[in-house]
Formats: C-alpha cells, structure tokens, sequence
C-alpha cells in the first residue's frame, strides 16, 4: 500500500480532476425535444411549429436530432407569453427581432458610455510632457482668386 492509503481511496486519487462533469453553458443544446417541450410547458407540435416559422434555431445532432440549449427555452417562454397574449407568429418573431435589436443596442450604448468615460478621464489627466507642446500649425486661408471647386487650372476644365 502507498503511504497508507486504502485501494479504493488510491483508485480515487488518480481519477482526481478527470471526467468532471461541468455546466455546459446556455447556448449548449442539451435537451431533446420532448424534454424541452415538458420544461417550457408547450407540445412538441408547437416546438416544430416554432421553428418552421424561424422563432427557434435548436442546435442539430450529426443525426439530425433537435437539441434545445437553456438559451432555446428561455426564449422558449417568451414565445409562449406572446401567444398568450393574442400575438400571431409573425408578430411574434417581429418583437422577438426589435427586442433583440434593443439589447444589442443597450450593450453599445454602455460600452459607449464607458469608453467616453475613459477618454474624459485622459482629458482630465494628460500625460506628463518632457518637451515643451509644440506651436499650433497655422494654415493659410484660401485667396481669393483660387477656385472653389478644387480645381487649380482653370484651363484644364472643359467648357
């Protein structure tokens, strides 16, 4: 025996670390159809209904089974409030849609907000300078003789 250790407790020491079972993440389709429909209170009919019309993408086994992730079911249960509430499937995925689109647009706006932070907090505290700034570059105002346009030669213009 090493350093004391029962077989069973040495047998478990080598499996350490291996074979963990871990949280697949809710995009991760783990759910078949029947257990997704049973865990969003909704038929198996409707789930393929749903998904003729484009409101759900379940993820594809190489065999062809649907798997259904947390995030499938999630937006599972919105599907089924908005039946509820009178909406066709149409609407449905249209509100889906601009939901979706207002979401994406709160993330920008937030890391908008933050990068603006940022940049006013460099502003507010610029670098130490070891060279004295340098003179602004004056630039000359047009005369009044050169043309609008962008054109210097007059003579190269047709007309």
């Amino acid at each position: 025996m090493v350093a004391g250790l029962l077989p069973l407790e040495r047998y478990r020491q080598g499996w350490q670390g291996v074979g963990e079972v871990t949280d697949p993440g809710p995009a991760v389709g783990v759910y078949t159809i029947s257990v997704a429909a049973e865990l969003a209170g909704v038929t198996v009919r409707s789930l393929r209904l749903y998904e003729r019309h484009g409101l759900l993408h379940p993820a594809r086994t190489t065999g062809g089974t649907r798997r259904y992730s947390q995030d499938d079911l999630r937006r599972l249960r919105r599907i089924s409030e908005l039946v509820s509430d009178g909406v066709n499937l149409p609407g449905i995925g249209k509100i889906m849609d601009l939901e979706q689109d207002t979401r994406d647009l709160r993330t920008d706006n937030t890391a908008l907000r933050a990068a603006n932070t940022r940049l006013q907090a460099d502003s507010d505290n610029p670098p130490t300078q070891e060279h004295p700034p340098l003179e602004p570059v004056r630039r000359r105002s047009p005369s009044r003789r050169a043309p609008t346009d962008g054109h210097r030669d007059q003579s190269s213009r047709p007309g």
